[in-house]
């Protein structure tokens, strides 16, 4: 590693490679959210947000030709074509740096500056973990929200808690296979409470009172007036098109047809994680994907874990398995298609409705749920100016930079890390039930949400 521009004192403090290797064991530290996401490289020179193509496939062919109709040159055959989506992926750049004086620090200069190198790549991972784990729920939990104050008469506008997820819509026409803003061209069907109404326009609040993980309180207007008894506090809001999303004992979204149409001020105390409501979502998600032999990650806290635990059906399948390593270290590592993953960083919050009790929201993922877009420039960069007043090295695509003392009196090193891309929940639309029968109308099929207490 060139340390010609550090201090003499610095230099014999340093070992080649070896700060690097401190970095790179910090990074690979990750909790999970991160790995399930494919990673594609975002070229330079085309802006903030890129928009991908994704193809779709024909309709299978059931209907048997005409035997009069095979003649002329297309042989009695209308030609198709397959289907087009798009979904936008935003970059942006994040990091932060620690400074070290290398004549006041009151630890010895090695041991510090390694330290403040895995330090640097632990918040990394963490940072990048959470990143992560954001723009997944924002996808998977959008679509998905409650009335926030109820109607005082019947009225074309109400308010609910997060408007993600109903902001846009599959585009038709010169629009098809585009996600367009919903307006009264590009209309939406919304359940709320317990009927279907047309969805024309949306607006986010000047102050956000939303009490979902990263969610935006606003409101919703139709093309005809919602009643009081839909419009009623708490009730369901769910977009026709919103992912899966799962609870215990029935309270499903999307309307009767799904179970009890409930929101998630509904989950109550009883209201925990079982075997079978992870089997549900195993189902729902087979029926999505088409996906039968995939195993599938499950990313769950600790709580959650021990509500599995205490499930009957779960007892019964490891009845007398003392010996087993799921019975000796306390955790599930493959069940029922299902690669268990338990994470410190799962979304959890406060009831909305009862502060004694929390929501939790395991997720179960398939592959293909989450792209990790990352900014070519950053190796540019690094190849660019390593070697200069600064050292900068690429580690599972972040950026490690160490800076020379540049101060007056030279005593001042800078570690930082900086990493541009974004992540985003790639949208499946075009698989409905012509492709996969099974298949339902969500946007987002690849992952399903699971709320509990």
């Amino acid at each position: 590693m060139p340390i010609q521009n550090m201090p003499t004192s610095l230099q014999n403090a340093i070992q080649q490679g070896f700060l690097e290797q401190e970095f790179h064991l910090g990074l690979n530290s990750a909790l999970g959210y991160r790995a399930i996401a494919d990673k594609e490289p975002v070229s330079i020179n085309i802006g903030e947000t890129v928009t991908k193509t994704r193809a779709g496939l024909k309709a299978p062919v059931t209907t048997p030709l005409t035997p009069s109709g095979n003649t002329n040159l297309d042989n009695g055959i209308t030609p198709s074509s397959q289907t087009i989506e798009q979904y936008v992926l935003g970059i942006d750049q994040y990091g932060d740096s620690i400074d070290l004086n290398i004549v006041t620090s009151q630890v010895g200069i090695a041991n510090q500056f390694l330290l403040n190198g895995k330090t640097n790549g632990k918040q990394a991972m963490q940072s990048l973990d959470r990143i992560a784990r954001n723009a997944l729920f924002a996808g998977y939990l959008g679509g998905n929200t409650r009335v926030r104050t109820t109607l005082g008469a019947p009225a074309l506008t109400i308010n609910v808690d997060d408007v993600r997820g109903f902001e846009q819509v599959l585009g038709t026409g010169t629009s098809a296979g585009k996600f367009v803003p919903v307006s009264g061209t590009f209309t939406a069907p919304v359940i709320v409470g317990l009927n279907v109404y047309t969805l024309s326009g949306t607006a986010r609040d000047g102050s956000n009172v939303s009490t979902t993980p990263g969610g935006f309180s606003g409101t919703l207007t139709f093309t005809g007036n919602v009643s009081v008894a839909d419009g009623t506090a708490l009730n369901q809001a769910s977009h026709a098109n919103a992912p899966a999303l799962i609870r215990p004992n029935g309270k499903y979204n999307g309307g009767s047809a799904f179970g009890i149409a409930t929101a998630t001020p509904a989950l109550v105390s009883t209201d925990i994680l079982t075997l079978g409501v992870i089997e549900d979502a195993v189902a729902a998600l087979r029926n999505n994907t088409g996906m039968q032999d995939e195993m599938f990650n499950l990313y769950l806290d600790n709580v959650s874990m021990r509500q599995l635990f205490s499930d009957q059906d779960f007892k019964l399948m490891y009845q007398g398995q003392y010996g087993s390593p799921e019975a000796r270290q306390g955790k599930v590592f493959q069940l029922m298609g299902v690669n268990f993953v338990p994470t410190t960083e799962a979304l959890v919050q406060t009831h909305p409705t009862n502060g004694a009790l929390k929501v939790r929201r395991p997720i179960l993922c398939a592959p293909g749920a989450l792209v990790e877009g990352d900014y070519s420039g950053m190796a540019e960069k690094a190849a660019d100016l390593s070697g200069t007043n600064a050292e900068i090295q690429m580690v599972d695509s972040v950026c490690m930079v160490t800076r020379a003392p540049i101060d007056r009196l030279a005593q001042i090193v800078a570690q930082s890390w900086f990493w541009i891309g974004g992540f985003v929940a790639p949208t499946d639309a075009t698989a409905n039930s012509s492709i996969i029968p099974t298949a339902g109308s969500q946007y987002l099929k690849r992952a399903v949400a699971i709320e509990h207490v």
